[in-house]
């Protein structure tokens, strides 16, 4: 017997920052991301975002890596969200993300900062939060690729 943990939280970014996820949809999308996330044997603790953006706190089976779970989720969110005409500005998720590991020691921590979203946009931009979060977590930055597409 095995005895994993692999819990993450996920940064996707809509194609060119895009605010294509309308407030009005977002929990249609959160639904799909859910059964998506279900359907790989995974467990979400909390999803949340921006028009522009999405945070997951999601734990995942040893036999998935992150990267091809992402790759996955992109795919079908992607074909998913062009199919559906309340996201009409959907052109696509951005080529790069981010993803860190997380002890669930720290779940409550992640959980509440995603849940805080929309509070925490009103005061600073993607930009600085996604800059801030990867520093914080010990990514060195290469301006000329940050946030581009």
């Amino acid at each position: 017997m095995s005895y994993t943990n692999t819990s993450y939280h996920i940064i996707l970014r809509t194609h060119c920052s895009i605010p294509a996820i309308a407030e009005d949809h977002e929990r249609e999308l959160y639904s799909y991301i859910l059964g998506f996330i279900n359907n790989k044997g995974a467990h979400l603790y909390r999803i949340g975002g921006m028009p522009d953006h999405l945070h997951l706190f999601v734990s995942l089976p040893a036999t998935l890596a992150m990267s091809k779970f992402v790759q996955e989720l992109k795919i079908s969110t992607s074909k998913w969200l062009k199919a559906n005409p309340n996201f009409p500005l959907f052109d696509g998720w951005s080529k790069e993300y981010a993803g860190f590991s997380y002890n669930l020691r720290d779940k409550n921590m992640i959980v509440g900062y995603i849940a805080k979203q929309k509070e925490h946009h009103q005061h600073k931009t993607f930009a600085e939060e996604y800059r801030n979060i990867l520093t914080e977590n010990g990514i060195s930055i290469q301006e000329e690729y940050f946030l581009k597409n």
